[in-house]
């Protein structure tokens, strides 16, 4: 018989959890909508010279004009992806849900920020388009966000969902600039530096240079099945951080997990809450 290698192993481990559609959800997130952002409205903001550029922005239902919020931004996961347990990513902002689930839609700003497809003026659905116009967008949102909409600059996560959770270092931690920003990071399902993928600087070694900037801020690791290849990294590379490592005992590569009452669920909100405090 061959050798069942460790990634094999945790495949298969992963097979055996329960399936995420199994649990009821208590949270839906708000239908995208056009228009100006107002309490408990999810709108779809358009670039006005680039139509098909464009984030996401959810105000909380309790979200007051002269109210001052904490924000939670969010990646999403890489579009053209399907799995045997029927989990779809289409690679859009509108697709996330970390971000409604950890909050259950009261008392954050909730922005969804697109990677910047340059060249076409849209948003890239796969990996990252470019990564320097990309993190230009979303500072230019995130302080009109902060400035209009009464959120903090001092109390910022940055959350993300496979592609998504890489973007936490990938993009987050890629300049002091950009990394300045973030009071803590979410990451679920994959971390920058773990495997290397189909893109440049994708290597260990340029993730660890990265991490340096994260300078000992709170991070959530959590992965469905188990967190032990991102935890061995980050010890390995001793990078200076406060990690709360979680896994999600469910089979699916699918952030909906945050929309029901899951024991991880209630975890991640004590601890978003202990970090935004």
């Amino acid at each position: 018989m061959t050798r069942m290698t460790r990634r094999s192993f945790l495949i298969a481990a992963q097979g055996s959890l329960p399936d995420l559609r199994d649990v009821v959800p208590d949270l839906v997130v708000p239908t995208l909508e056009d228009g100006e952002p107002a309490a408990g409205r999810r709108v779809r903001v358009s670039s006005q010279d680039a139509p098909e550029l464009y984030h996401v922005l959810y105000l909380p239902t309790d979200w007051q004009p002269r109210g001052r919020y904490p924000v939670i931004v969010e990646y999403a996961g890489n579009g053209n992806y399907r799995n045997a347990y029927g989990d779809v990513s289409l690679g859009v902002p509108e697709g996330s849900n970390l971000g409604y689930g950890l909050s259950g839609g009261q008392g954050y700003l909730w922005l969804c920020l697109p990677y910047v497809n340059l060249e076409e003026r849209r948003n890239q659905t796969l990996w990252w388009g470019s990564a320097d116009a990309t993190n230009e967008y979303g500072h230019r949102v995130l302080q009109q966000v902060c400035r209009r909409y009464g959120g903090d600059p001092k109390r910022v996560l940055l959350a993300g969902f496979s592609r998504g959770a890489i973007a936490c270092s990938y993009l987050g931690l890629r300049d002091d600039r950009t990394a300045g920003q973030w009071r803590g990071f979410f990451a679920y399902s994959h971390f920058d530096g773990v495997r290397s993928w189909p893109y440049a600087e994708s290597d260990r070694e340029s993730a660890l240079r990265r991490l340096r900037r994260l300078r000992g801020r709170p991070v959530f690791v959590c992965h469905e099945g188990s967190v032990e290849a991102t935890r061995d990294f980050l010890t390995n590379g001793r990078v200076k951080g406060r990690f709360t490592y979680e896994p999600i005992r469910l089979r699916n590569h699918n952030d909906a997990w945050v929309l029901r009452d899951l024991p991880e669920r209630r975890l991640a909100r004590a601890w978003l809450q202990q970090v935004m405090r």
